[in-house]
């Protein structure tokens, strides 16, 4: 059995060979690593205690036949689910008895859980508004039918309805765009003093609107490789989230920092930061901030018009463009959101 382990050496997944005296001959590092150093020489059903996985071990020895099953485990507090391959092994005396390999599925599962969560919040988010709709198409077609204050009323409330469904449109479309292309990075030259004085004519009517002054300090020079309408988009939702969030009467404060070689990136970098002086956010909440659909405060982001995907799109875009999001902030104290991106080498 001893040629055996440079076979099990070279396999991509842990695995292991149990001989005909149902003890465990060989083992590869991955194998050692996840089920324990000291398992080769063990019974297997020491060491594999799953009753699935002996079930199979137990049959294949019997009949020869290839098996499949799921193992699961929650070592260090991770939740890890693989697909075992049970499978008879004879080649003499070299080899004999039970090959099992353990591929890992935990990614895969995972990813396929985020799915369905984002396809459950969707849903959600739609039939709030849709369910809003009907109800005010009923009601129009019945008692208010000609109650024109009513009417008034209740139109004013569908169109706004409308249009928090159009914005959740628009921001699915504009993340699954933005996840189709992000393993693409852009390589044009983009003057990012240019694009965020866009974004700040663009939002100055908002404003206005709420007594919120934007300060800019930056210059020439701050120039990266990367996607001009997709960086106006990163900073046309960072400095509108900071208006809307940051309090009546506070202004924003938009800077540029050249980073001669930025510890995060290890390279030249620039920084871009919008930091608002409103309530703040609890550090609790800040590692989820860029997930689909997470609000700190649903109610209010809600009343603001915000879809919950603002934030996911800004991280993907950011990512494309090889770049880090930071976010820091304490209750009371406002917030400093910071796009950390390569700078343009030419």
């Amino acid at each position: 059995m001893q040629g055996f382990g440079s076979v099990l050496a070279g396999m991509p997944f842990a695995a292991l060979l149990i001989g005909p005296d149902e003890r465990i001959h060989a083992t590869n590092a991955a194998a050692r690593e996840m089920l324990g150093q000291g398992i080769e020489g063990r019974h297997f059903l020491t060491a594999l205690r799953q009753p699935d996985v002996l079930d199979a071990i137990e049959q294949t020895g019997r009949d020869g036949q290839a098996r499949r099953t799921t193992y699961q485990t929650s070592e260090g507090g991770r939740d890890s689910t693989f697909q075992v391959h049970v499978a008879h092994v004879d080649a003499g005396a070299s080899a004999r008895g039970v090959l099992i390999a353990f591929e890992d599925l935990t990614e895969r599962e995972q990813s396929a859980q985020m799915r369905r969560d984002f396809v459950a919040n969707v849903s959600h988010e739609l039939r709030t508004p849709l369910t809003a709709l009907i109800g005010f198409i009923e009601t129009l077609q019945g008692p208010a039918r000609h109650d024109q204050a009513a009417i008034d009323r209740f139109l004013a409330i569908m169109g706004r309805e409308a249009a928090r469904m159009e914005r959740l449109v628009h921001d699915l479309l504009s993340l699954s765009r933005v996840e189709g292309e992000e393993r693409i990075r852009p390589r044009e030259p983009v003057d990012l003093a240019g694009i965020i004085g866009t974004v700040m004519t663009m939002l100055r009517p908002l404003g206005h609107e709420r007594g919120c002054p934007m300060n800019f300090s930056g210059g020439e020079g701050y120039v990266v490789p990367g996607n001009a309408d997709q960086l106006q988009q990163v900073f046309t939702n960072l400095v509108e989230n900071a208006i809307k969030y940051g309090g009546q009467g506070n202004c924003v404060e938009i800077t540029l920092e050249h980073h001669a070689r930025d510890a995060t990136l290890r390279m030249p970098a620039i920084v871009a930061s919008v930091r608002d002086h409103g309530p703040g956010i609890d550090p609790l909440h800040i590692p989820r901030l860029t997930e689909r659909f997470y609000r700190v405060d649903t109610h209010r982001s809600r009343e603001m018009g915000g879809t919950g995907l603002g934030l996911a799109i800004v991280k993907h875009i950011v990512n494309r463009h090889r770049g880090r999001l930071r976010i820091a902030s304490e209750p009371g104290q406002g917030s400093t959101f910071s796009v950390i991106l390569p700078r343009w080498t030419g």
